[in-house]
């Protein structure tokens, strides 16, 4: 069956999760954070996501903004950046204005252009997605933006991905699901969507019972595989 829906993962796949701290190493104030952060970036990432998963087991939901926050705390003690209010506080405010990959705008109007059907599905709460979404200017190019606080638990939960087909009432072998995170994209090939793994770190493949039926380094290449 032919694709008619793109569902992108948000955070690591539309948007540069890297982006907030490497900004703020830049500025003046933030010297300490200048030779740190890489390593507080991928602390801040992997933790996000540690907790995201153990809470979906412990049905312990919390707002993705709640879990952002914890993650950065972990991962400022860890680095020996804990108790700088200045930089957590500006590491906060600009995960609300993280840089969309380059590639992003074109490969979304490419879609729009073909008559498929865009969206987001992410972790995200709906206010950081709006934030996200208003930043990188590509809100005219999707047709929703689709939060798992609908359904109070996170990825890879089947809840979450059911929030597609309620939403654009396709079958799940018509949609196109993306994502940078392995798991996440091999969770989404156990539940039945065609999916595209974008490895920009070309890491090896998750040990998982679903693998991605494609993988890219990024997602210039997403609208030859939606059939454009």
């Amino acid at each position: 069956m032919a694709i008619t829906t793109c569902i992108f993962d948000a955070y690591g796949t539309l948007f540069d999760v890297t982006a907030a701290a490497r900004q703020a190493s830049a500025e003046p104030e933030f010297e300490a954070l200048r030779d740190k952060w890489p390593e507080l970036a991928a602390h801040w990432r992997l933790k996000q996501l540690q907790y995201t998963w153990l809470r979906a087991v412990a049905n312990a939901h919390a707002d993705f903004w709640d879990v952002t926050q914890d993650g950065l705390d972990w991962s400022l003690e860890a680095t020996g950046l804990q108790g700088d209010d200045r930089l957590r506080q500006r590491l906060l405010d600009l995960y609300w204005e993280l840089q969309a990959y380059p590639e992003v705008p074109e490969m979304l109007a490419a879609l729009k252009a073909g008559g498929l059907q865009t969206a987001i599905l992410s972790n995200g709460s709906p206010p950081m997605l709006d934030g996200a979404v208003q930043s990188a200017g590509i809100e005219e190019l999707l047709d929703d933006v689709l939060s798992v606080e609908a359904v109070g638990v996170f990825k890879p939960h089947s809840r979450v991905y059911d929030l597609v087909q309620k939403r654009f009432g396709c079958d799940r072998d018509e949609v196109l699901f993306v994502s940078s995170n392995g798991w996440d994209a091999a969770g989404a090939s156990g539940y039945g969507f065609i999916t595209a793994w974008v490895n920009r770190a070309n890491e090896p493949m998750d040990r998982l019972p679903w693998t991605p039926a494609h993988v890219l380094p990024n997602l210039s290449t997403i609208p030859a595989l939606a059939g454009l």
